[in-house]
């Protein structure tokens, strides 16, 4: 990418879209466009074509969608499936008709299977069923990357998918309900210490595995894929590394510092038992992580005391 392009980043309000800005920015690239979602509805087909006719934006991040954790998922099944296929659909097809040098889509770990092998190879995308509670979400995702895949293919656009897995960090979403496990275990044991209170439920049996990635090593990664990398398919963005929820939850309570007892309620779901990214993909491009878990929650529990706690 030349210094001089201009870079449409989709979501830059978010944690992946934010991090994405400050790596480009701390690259020396100025000719940032972002938009709001209040000042552009990607779900709107004329907003969107009329923005990107006008803009013409070189390069393309596509780090927007509507996100969030089981019950989200599962409660709003037809929202996450419909704003995503429609946010996707319109970027993708206006970076097409508009000659976009490079569009990055930006997917998820729930495309795979529930019960593939571990680890997720990319190569395991539909070849079984998925988690029923976040079907939608990754139904759109599935649709995205295939998207990008059929335009490289029909019309020669090089639009590239990347699979992250879950992702924590600045600007992270805190909300009681809609929030992912790791942010959500920040603010209940938080919230536990600064109350008193002797323990910290937490949803499941505490025995799923999950893999977990800084979200600024997250734009790192796709700083790296859009210079490096011009393949169909997808390619995994991760450690390699994981851990129960129990051992998370765990490590999480010492580093906030609640003296309490932690309580796993086995009647609420565990969703995927496990969900690990082979990432010898991207480790063979020469990209590998660099911010380890411990670092990185520290890094986020600060994070989310300067956001959210009131001085």
């Amino acid at each position: 990418m030349e210094k001089s392009a201009k870079i449409y980043v989709a979501g830059h309000n978010g944690m992946v879209g934010s991090a994405i800005v400050r790596k480009l920015e701390k690259e020396g690239y100025q000719n940032i466009v972002k938009r709001s979602s209040k000042e552009l509805d990607l779900r709107d087909q004329i907003a969107v074509k009329d923005f990107v006719s006008k803009e013409k934006p070189d390069y393309v991040f596509l780090a927007a969608a509507k996100v969030g954790g089981i019950i989200a998922n599962n409660t709003f099944r037809a929202e996450f499936l419909y704003d995503n296929l429609q946010i996707q659909n319109n970027v993708i097809h206006q970076s097409y008709l508009n000659n976009v040098k490079k569009l990055m889509f930006l997917g998820s770990s729930c495309i795979y299977p529930k019960m593939a092998p571990q680890p997720l190879k990319e190569e395991y995308l539909l070849t079984g069923l998925l988690e029923e509670s976040n079907e939608p979400y990754a139904i759109a995702k599935i649709t995205g990357i295939k998207m990008c895949d059929a335009y490289r293919a029909q019309y020669g656009c090089n639009f590239i998918s990347v699979m992250p897995t879950n992702l924590y960090g600045y600007n992270d979403n805190y909300h009681p309900q809609n929030s992912h496990v790791l942010p959500a275990l920040i603010r209940k044991c938080y919230e536990a210490k600064i109350n008193g209170n002797k323990t910290v439920t937490i949803w499941g049996s505490g025995s799923p595995m999950r893999e977990f990635l800084f979200a600024d090593d997250l734009a790192d990664a796709c700083f790296y894929l859009m210079q490096n990398y011009d393949e169909p398919n997808l390619i995994n963005i991760g450690t390699g590394v994981d851990l129960t929820i129990k051992d998370l939850a765990l490590l999480i309570k010492e580093i906030i510092g609640f003296e309490g007892d932690l309580v796993f309620d086995s009647t609420k779901p565990d969703g995927t038992p496990r969900k690990l990214m082979d990432v010898s993909k991207i480790h063979s491009k020469g990209w590998k992580h660099k911010i380890d878990l411990r670092e990185g929650i520290e890094l986020a529990y600060q994070d989310f005391l300067n956001k959210h706690v009131k001085g």
